[in-house]
């Protein structure tokens, strides 16, 4: 599987309540269920009018897929292919 970060575009996501983040989470949950295994969402950030999420997936279709049972946009699907800390300095 490759890790991606998508990008949404979500007007007022930043404003939403605890409980509509989670019907917001029961809906992405649901359109993973029709598609696992083949997509796997990690967790998200919420900021401002967007999200950014990471996702496990086969592949960019799958990602797209998903955003399109979900309603929720993917405004921009990128693949992940390193991921660096302050540890990554120490060598």
């Amino acid at each position: 599987m490759k890790k991606y970060v998508i990008e949404r575009d979500l007007p007022g996501v930043g404003k939403m309540s605890g409980d509509e983040l989670c019907g917001a989470a029961q809906t992405s949950n649901d359109a993973l269920a029709q598609l696992a295994p083949r997509v796997q969402w990690q967790h998200s950030y919420v900021a401002g009018d967007k999200t950014f999420c990471i996702y496990l997936a086969e592949d960019e279709g799958a990602v797209r897929e998903h955003a399109e049972l979900s309603g929720f946009p993917a405004t921009t699907i990128t693949e992940i292919r390193a991921v660096i800390d302050p540890t990554t300095g120490a060598g």
